[in-house]
């Protein structure tokens, strides 16, 4: 993909740095230190839209020469917002909740150069399969649900053994939905494919 400017990712998520290196993307890593508090009375899109903006801004003020793409992922079940489990004690009970039932994760991509910015996001439902005390148990032993919001990692972890179903974009959940960002750099800010030479 040929990008008009260098691509910086306000992120430290090692899940967003993967996808974005999957896609032959040059890029730097600048992570933000933006407040991330959650906007009151806001809907889950809009508010994930939001904490994404602040982050992108944090950064394009730091590189202002770059396209600067922040990004922000909720998970919500019953209109709570399960975010990174604080201790093993969240994380058990986080995944227990999940258990058996469905949920929605929102990813909001946010990207910045110069006077353009443009924010969106993208909803998945993502349904669990009934978990055992034991599976539970054994998955939080392993560390991985703690860096994680929701408690759970799609990709390339034990936690892809709970996921039964999904519909909608795979990408959104594991922390950046692919095609919502290739559509935004294409419209928005003259990115596009091209065949090699």
């Amino acid at each position: 993909m040929s990008l008009h400017a260098p691509l910086v990712l306000a992120s430290a998520s090692p899940r967003r740095r993967d996808l974005l290196a999957r896609l032959g993307l040059d890029f730097d890593v600048l992570p933000s230190g933006a407040d991330e508090t959650w906007p009151e009375a806001t809907p889950p899109g809009p508010a994930a839209e939001i904490i994404a903006s602040r982050k992108a801004r944090d950064v394009a003020r730091q590189r202002p020469e770059a396209l600067v793409l922040g990004a922000d992922t909720v998970v919500v079940l019953d209109g709570d917002v399960l975010g990174k489990p604080r201790t093993p004690e969240d994380a058990r009970a986080t995944l227990a909740r999940l258990s058996g039932r469905s949920h929605t994760v929102y990813t909001g991509p946010s990207l910045i150069h110069g006077e353009r910015h443009v924010t969106a996001h993208e909803a998945t439902e993502v349904t669990f399969a009934p978990l055992a005390a034991s599976e539970i148990e054994a998955y939080v032993a392993t560390g991985s649900p703690m860096d994680k919001a929701g408690a759970y990692g799609i990709q390339d972890d034990l936690g892809s053994l709970f996921v039964a179903r999904i519909e909608g974009d795979f990408f959104n959940v594991v922390g950046l939905p692919l095609h919502r960002l290739y559509q935004t750099l294409r419209e928005h800010f003259g990115a596009g494919l091209k065949a090699p030479a």
